[in-house]
């Protein structure tokens, strides 16, 4: 829509860029992508590169010329943007006639759809928070502990791993101060993760404590299971509104096989409790592996028939210790298909920061998700960040980079300091990860060193 109205106008080219209709070609999707006006006022370097300078920048935004702007930014830049230009329904997309005024409103009236009201813009994020590719971050995962009471095969070695002294392990006042630093910037979406979250004894305090932070609209957990059962009430009753729980098998006897420890049926407990206490969905996380469980796959679409639960099927990943094997992964491709064969299954439009592709199944209450890392990452549209256990920030799960927020947090240092520091780790965010077969050979955390 919106590149037939460029290949159709007759902007004035700037002297110093290629034409629109270069550009145009350029641009593969049905409108000028991914949240232009947060691309513009987060990275103001862009910005003003192509305006000219500060004085130009923002009366430019409004001018007669922002379509020639436009595209000339996104011709400069469009390596460094593939990645959106090429992420379909998983962007947003922004109707720029609403954007403009005067005469090149009017020309566009034909060619671009009109609507009574802009668009709906997002919540203003801090610079803080959005990489060189204009991605904004907004949702933080903290990792709360590294001990657990499961050895899973993915996520921790044979021989266990050698844990960080609990003097460097963040405190609670420690992460709470740092959560805050990230709300009030912008992230709207805290996730507790481990290890085994819910082993950390100050639990109950900590998340009444992280729901009350102001701007926070989601906090949520990925547990095991095993204990959550009997913290459950309480944890909602403090501010726990979203839980996903790791289940891999419903077969007692494989279950103990993958975790190297009992306790199915406490799991299942916690998923029924979930369920009760009107938890919905109630996320049920599958680690798919080749000659393991593959073939529950369709059992576990079972779970969804009568329950609002929501499995997520994940594909194998690697990290360290996991003796990852691209034979041990099955492909969304394939789950999808085993899926397909026997139930009659709808997709739900995804939000351009999903991680997941999400399906309805026909007569069925809950649904079911493939999380499909290695096959088809979903990086274009990626607001994660990692907070982890010892107090290191990670902008990106299979990336080696780490920087220390614990210490110069506990050298002093003020929120500024500590905003610049995350900032800059923020920017240094690559566009995507380095696929799975180079993955497998880069150094990297184990999965319980990092939460997921």
């Amino acid at each position: 829509m919106i590149c037939n109205s460029i290949k159709q106008s007759k902007l004035r080219k700037h002297p110093n860029h290629e034409s629109t209709t270069t550009v145009c070609q350029e641009i593969k999707a049905n409108g000028l992508l991914i949240r232009w006006l947060n691309i513009f006022h987060q990275d103001r370097t862009l910005g003003y590169k192509v305006f000219g300078s500060t004085e130009n920048y923002q009366p430019a935004l409004n001018s007669i010329f922002l379509f020639d702007n436009l595209c000339s930014l996104f011709y400069q830049c469009k390596l460094r943007y593939k990645s959106y230009l090429q992420s379909g329904e998983r962007c947003d997309q922004v109707v720029i006639a609403n954007h403009l005024t005067g005469p090149i409103s009017k020309m566009y009236a034909t060619t671009c759809e009109k609507f009574s009201e802009d668009p709906p813009m997002a919540d203003p994020v801090s610079d803080m928070l959005v990489d060189s590719f204009g991605r904004l971050h907004t949702y933080l995962r903290i990792s709360l502990t590294e001990r657990c009471n499961l050895r899973c095969q993915y996520c921790m070695p044979a021989e266990g791993v050698e844990l960080t002294p609990s003097a460097r392990i963040l405190s609670q006042n420690e992460i709470v101060r740092l959560a805050n630093l990230f709300v009030s910037s912008g992230v709207d979406k805290i996730r507790l993760t481990g290890g085994e979250p819910s082993i950390r004894k100050d639990i109950e305090e900590l998340c009444q404590r992280l729901s009350n932070l102001e701007g926070l609209k989601t906090l949520a957990m990925t547990t095991n299971g095993i204990t959550l059962s009997k913290k459950l009430p309480k944890l909602k009753e403090y501010g726990l509104n979203l839980v996903n729980i790791s289940l891999d098998t419903l077969i007692p006897a494989k279950f103990e096989f993958m975790t190297r420890r009992r306790g199915h049926d406490r799991v299942i407990e916690s998923i029924n409790t979930a369920v009760d206490l009107g938890y919905s969905p109630v996320k049920v996380n599958c680690v798919v592996m080749r000659g393991f469980n593959e073939d529950e796959i369709c059992d576990f679409v079972k779970l969804t028939q009568d329950k609002p639960i929501n499995v997520r099927f994940i594909e194998f990943m690697p990290f360290d210790g996991n003796v990852w094997n691209v034979k041990k992964l099955v492909p969304y491709s394939e789950m999808l298909e085993r899926v397909e064969k026997q139930f009659k299954i709808e997709r739900i439009k995804d939000h351009h920061t999903e991680t997941a592709k999400n399906f309805r199944i026909d007569g069925h209450q809950g649904t079911v998700s493939f999380i499909t890392s290695m096959t088809e990452h979903f990086c274009a549209g990626c607001n994660r960040l990692r907070l982890l256990a010892d107090g290191n920030f990670k902008v990106c799960l299979f990336g080696p980079s780490e920087v220390s927020l614990r210490d110069p947090l506990r050298s002093g240092v003020g929120d500024d300091k500590l905003r610049e520091i995350i900032g800059a780790a923020v920017k240094r965010k690559k566009a995507s990860h380095a696929g799975m077969f180079d993955l497998a050979k880069t150094p990297n955390r184990p999965m319980i060193h990092i939460g997921g």
